[in-house]
């Protein structure tokens, strides 16, 4: 979902080009698999474009091809630390951690809730850009 969500905020502001954006699983649970059906009705539901995307694993290299490497809870952050060995450059966060309230954003695979999910994402990635314009960086 925040592929997605932070993408169409991306276009929307005309930072397209600044921007190269996946996800990425942290575990190999959903590899191959696309986005949740539930996930795509509420992106949809929103008007936010859904394009076509398979769960792939994240890897050691993926550390230094990326500026900011962001999961949603804790559990993608320890196995990306495991995955990575360390993070001497500050690349890795929580998507909350932009917001006013660092946090979990909550997998709705588990709780059903795609409208709760899709506000935390939403505020997560509206943040994250505010952080980068105040970094100078857009």
């Amino acid at each position: 979902m925040a592929q997605f969500v932070l993408q169409d905020l991306v276009n929307r502001a005309g930072y397209t080009d600044n921007f190269y954006i996946d996800s990425m699983a942290t575990s190999t649970e959903e590899i191959g698999n696309g986005p949740h059906h539930g996930t795509v009705a509420k992106l949809r539901q929103v008007g936010v474009p859904v394009l076509e995307h398979y769960a792939k694993q994240v890897r050691k290299s993926d550390y230094r091809n990326f500026d900011h490497i962001i999961g949603m809870d804790q559990w993608n952050y320890r196995n990306m630390m495991r995955i990575f060995g360390k993070d001497p450059e500050q690349k890795v966060s929580l998507l909350l951690d932009f917001t006013d309230r660092p946090g979990e954003i909550a997998d709705p695979w588990y709780t059903g809730n795609f409208d709760e999910t899709y506000r935390d994402v939403l505020d997560g990635c509206e943040g994250f850009l505010a952080y980068l314009r105040k970094q100078g960086k857009l």
